[in-house]
């Protein structure tokens, strides 16, 4: 091997790392854009799912009653409770841990029992109003495929 001549030395991309180096720059770079790309879209649900919640509830409590558009209220703050709780642990998915915790279908089921025992809750509602955050995880899926360029 000539010294002199440089076009036979491995670039930085070829040369195999050392034991103790990384690649952690471009890595980190990567993960960094990846996690913010992640909070733009869970931004994006949870400000769609407030949307949908506001325009719904209006709209109940006008064309049914308040009692209603209530128990609506409940099932859809529940639904942004669980989908937070849902965002929260796919952040720790990576870091921490192996699976997803349980806990966010016992709050549901829970919910749910409370509002079978409970007189004055009506479950149709109820359910109706925590599947708001679905609603716009549909609004968020035909977006992105009708209209790509508008992300």
């Amino acid at each position: 091997m000539n010294l002199s001549d440089p076009s036979e030395e491995p670039t930085s991309q070829e040369r195999e790392l050392e034991p103790n180096e990384t690649r952690e720059p471009q890595e980190n770079s990567s993960r960094d854009s990846s996690m913010d790309e992640y909070h733009q879209l869970k931004q994006k649900l949870l400000v769609s799912t407030l949307v949908i919640t506001i325009v719904v509830f209006v709209s109940v409590w006008f064309y049914y009653s308040l009692n209603i558009a209530l128990n609506y209220l409940i099932g859809a703050c529940t639904g942004v409770v669980y989908l937070r709780m849902l965002a929260r642990d796919v952040e720790r998915l990576g870091n921490q841990k192996q699976s997803l915790s349980k806990g966010r279908l016992a709050m549901f089921i829970g919910l749910i029992i409370v509002a079978t025992q409970w007189d004055q809750l009506q479950v149709m509602p109820i359910f109706l109003g925590f599947l708001t955050y679905k609603a716009a995880l549909l609004v968020y899926v035909l977006q992105t495929t009708l209209l790509p360029d508008s992300k």
